[in-house]
């Protein structure tokens, strides 16, 4: 129901002096009226906020980076921008669920995982290229493992349930070696996060782990007295890079404009810096069949 005043009939109105006076209350109201309704709708552009996911696989514990960040996309979106960091990937897909997040930067089975609940709104470039794969890391003065075969009766670090680098892969590969990944290793623990996993094998808690190549290679350049006690032993094939998505529910207008930003980012200084600082080189459209390698190994377990 509208709040504006209604105009009555020419008829309703009084003769003389008091038809003028009343035009002239009913113009004042009528005034006040669109003014308010222009200061509500200002009001509503102002505090418009994007609520935007981030997991353990990428920045949400580099806190400098991820204010800096923030601001750049206000400045550039002309909007509220709130990062949602969760400890694991079920944390951000049930807030995704719950319609708690507009946007969020998620592993690739997750992205897979909600199907139709979230849309691809970018792919980072990782060194040029949308792509990354899955390391598996012993200690660095572990000599005698040299392949996850070697790792038969080991202890090992998984990341999350829900990686796909550090949680399908391994399994995968298990698997292709005609092993069930329920029963080939000794011991197994999740971690929660990439890092935590290079520090569980770093620190002898596990034998072995698998992870994020592209975590693992940023940790390298700012944690390399980490990386530097874990040896890598193999590396899977390539696989799409962890996407940028949006809930089904984002507008057409917010979708465009959270892509046009990132897509964006690679053209000013400040933006290149940033990317930087994120180890990428950018952000392009992407597709679905770049994540078809991993819909693969889901399949085989019944995940997809």
């Amino acid at each position: 129901m509208s709040n504006q005043p209604s105009l009555p009939s020419i008829e309703e109105l009084p003769d003389g002096n008091g038809r003028r006076l009343f035009l002239r209350a009913f113009t004042a109201s009528l005034g006040a009226g669109l003014l308010g309704a222009n200061r509500v709708a200002a009001q509503t552009a102002v505090t418009q906020t994007f609520r935007v996911g981030l997991t353990p696989a990428f920045v949400h514990d580099q806190h400098a980076l991820m204010a800096d960040w923030r601001r750049y996309l206000e400045s550039r979106l002309g909007v509220t921008v709130e990062f949602v960091p969760r400890n694991s990937y079920r944390e951000s897909m049930d807030l995704l669920h719950q319609g708690r997040l507009d946007f969020a930067w998620l592993c690739v089975y997750p992205f897979l995982y909600l199907k139709d609940l979230v849309r691809l709104l970018a792919v980072p470039l990782n060194q040029g290229r949308p792509y990354y794969r899955s390391y598996l890391l012993v200690a660095a003065d572990d000599q005698r493992r040299n392949s996850m075969a070697d790792l038969k009766g080991a202890a090992f670090a998984y990341s999350d349930v829900y990686s796909n680098t550090g949680y399908l892969v391994p399994r995968y590969q298990v698997r292709q070696l005609g092993e069930d990944p329920n029963t080939f290793f000794r011991k197994t623990f999740f971690t929660w996060s990439h890092r935590k996993a290079v520090e569980a094998v770093a620190a002898g808690m596990a034998d072995g782990a698998a992870m994020d190549s592209f975590v693992w290679d940023t940790l390298k350049q700012v944690k390399p007295e980490l990386t530097g006690r874990t040896r890598i032993i193999g590396a899977s094939p390539e696989y799409g890079f962890p996407p940028f998505v949006a809930h089904r529910s984002v507008s057409a207008s917010d979708y465009g404009a959270m892509q046009r930003v990132l897509f964006g980012m690679q053209n000013d200084a400040d933006g290149r810096q940033l990317l930087e600082r994120l180890n990428l080189t950018g952000f392009i459209v992407g597709e679905r069949r770049l994540y078809d390698g991993v819909v693969t190994m889901m399949r085989a377990f019944g995940e997809y």
